[in-house]
């Protein structure tokens, strides 16, 4: 029991100390993140490069498997480029194990020293999120330092050795890892175990071979397990990275078992150094076998998932899966609410139609798009609302309150929109007629009105101060519209060329657009705070 205790608990800190790392590391690269991703092409080289790298800074291949599967499922990559994410993932993952068999575990205590004088002493939040890094650096060999002591007296024990044995029949091996793998849900967690049995000779090159190979099958679990529910494009990523995997083990269980035993037993002595050394050219060649054949592997996962998605009504760009990436995942928001945006403008634009035009089919249209622009905006929010829950550097909970801010607006907007369909819709029914000059100054407010959105929407989307600040203006211009019309208005009715009813009609439709406006200007506001906080902030 106390053997387990101690097992259990140095998994636990290894565990710890590799998220905490993990976390730190992708704080401190920050926007990088999303830059590394925007650079993707359908050259699935850049593709692996890419893998890899995000790999080693979110310390997860399950982690980047899974983030995949939501980009994909988001619509933001094709297979083609998930190909070489996937196959970058493998390589990536094997960066832990390099790590740990450096033995730096004599030096653990004085990072951690550093990691936490740094955190204490320091207000800036860059030198917190290296601290950050250190800390949990250190906290990983300490949680191997852990197991290796719980292991130790199993070197007497002939029962466990019994056992062990048994790991030498390669299929026993496969399994074995596979469900140790399944079990912890993290491959590098597994490669540590591992690490920690050669540690204390209880484990053979030969005997830790098949393991590691049914360690990368396992860690494929996760992703299937992500890709339920999700779109059938997603499920063929999480697919293609089963059929990898599987190819790769059966291709070095079969026919490369024996070079890769020979490169790593005449590299190093040290048990601990072979196993991570056999880890990291299994994963190598394995992608260099197989990333000239990627093309076949993307059209097995089509032949194994059939069908086709429908198109997407609800959410694009958002996926739960990408909150493992917060960088990636405020990016991904902010072109979510713009799509969002764009919506609704479409539908200010179609309320304006059915209002000049009298048509009841653009009214009906208007109020079906507002019921999926409310359904946007609860959705938007939700997910905002857990991905503030995420770790975050200052500038993306700065961008959280803008898109929030951001939200709100568009939703309101998307209401006077629905409000100017119903006036147009209280038209048809009542036969109103407005006079040409009542017509010419909505056609005017109208078009400044759009003009003052649509330029929100540009400034939002560029983080432009300038554009946003015109918007502003445009406010109060539309401003002063609706007080000039508004007494334009009062004189019609005192001359009698408008009617009371036709006064109600449109006195309420410049109110509406006069509101926009004024939303428009929110968004604008938005915008320059975010700019001024993070200048301020620098």
């Amino acid at each position: 029991m106390k053997i387990l205790i101690g097992v259990l608990g140095g998994l636990a800190l290894f565990l710890y100390g590799m998220n905490m790392m993990g976390m730190g590391l992708q704080k401190v690269a920050g926007d990088k993140m999303k830059s590394l991703i925007s650079i993707l092409t359908k050259n699935r080289f850049i593709g692996v490069f890419v893998g890899a790298l995000v790999t080693i800074l979110i310390q997860s291949s399950s982690a980047t498997t899974v983030m995949v599967v939501g980009f994909v499922n988001a619509g933001i990559m094709n297979l083609s480029q998930a190909i070489g994410i996937i196959m970058g993932a493998n390589i990536g993952t094997t960066f832990t194990a390099q790590l740990i068999a450096f033995k730096l575990t004599d030096i653990a205590p004085l990072v951690i020293t550093i990691g936490v004088a740094i955190w204490l002493f320091t207000s800036t939040k860059k030198y917190k999120e290296i601290a950050e890094v250190l800390i949990g650096f250190s906290i990983l060999f300490i949680g191997m330092d852990f197991m290796k002591e719980a292991l130790s007296p199993l070197q007497e024990s002939q029962v466990f050795v019994d056992i062990l044995s048994n790991l030498e029949n390669p299929i026993l091996g496969l399994l074995a890892g596979f469900g140790l793998t399944v079990a912890v849900q993290s491959s590098s967690a597994s490669m540590g175990l591992l690490l920690a049995l050669a540690s204390q000779d209880l484990i053979t090159l030969e005997m830790a071979l098949p393991i590691l190979y049914g360690e990368n099958i396992g860690t494929c679990t996760t992703a299937l397990l992500s890709s339920i529910g999700a779109s059938k494009t997603a499920k063929r990523a999480a697919i293609m990275h089963l059929l990898f995997n599987i190819i790769g083990t059966l291709l070095f269980m079969i026919v490369l078992h024996i070079p890769i035993e020979y490169i790593v037993t005449n590299i190093s002595d040290d048990p601990q150094r072979r196993i991570a050394n056999a880890h990291t050219i299994f994963n190598i060649t394995n992608v260099l076998i197989q990333l000239p054949f990627a093309g076949f592997i993307v059209m097995a996962a089509k032949k194994l998932v059939r069908g086709e998605d429908t198109e997407v009504v609800g959410l694009k760009y958002l996926d739960s899966r990408i909150i493992e990436t917060p960088s990636i995942a405020v990016g991904m928001a902010s072109r979510e609410v713009l799509r969002m945006g764009k919506i609704v403008k479409e539908n200010l634009n179609t309320a304006k139609k059915a209002f000049y035009n009298n048509d009841e089919k653009l009214t009906r249209k208007v109020f079906e798009e507002e019921k999926r622009i409310n359904q946007l905006e609860r959705d938007i929010t939700e997910y905002l609302a857990e991905l503030t829950r995420a770790s975050l550097t200052y500038e993306q909970h700065g961008t959280l309150t803008t898109l929030l801010n951001t939200v709100n607006d568009l939703e309101r907007v998307g209401d006077h929109a629905d409000n100017i369909a119903e006036l147009a819709q209280y038209r048809i029914d009542n036969k109103v007629k407005l006079s040409d000059s009542a017509l010419d100054e909505l056609h005017k407010m109208f078009e400044n009105v759009e003009d003052a959105f649509a330029l929100s929407l540009t400034a939002f989307k560029t983080a432009d101060e300038k554009m946003a600040r015109r918007v502003i203006e445009y406010e109060s211009v539309i401003d002063k519209m609706e007080q000039n019309y508004r007494a334009n208005h009062i004189k019609r009715l005192n001359d009698f060329t408008c009617n009371p009813t036709s006064g109600i009609v449109f006195l309420d439709t410049i109110s509406n657009l006069e509101r926009i406006s004024d939303h428009s200007s929110n968004v604008a506001l938005s915008i320059i705070d975010a700019i001024e906080n993070k200048e301020v902030k620098q």
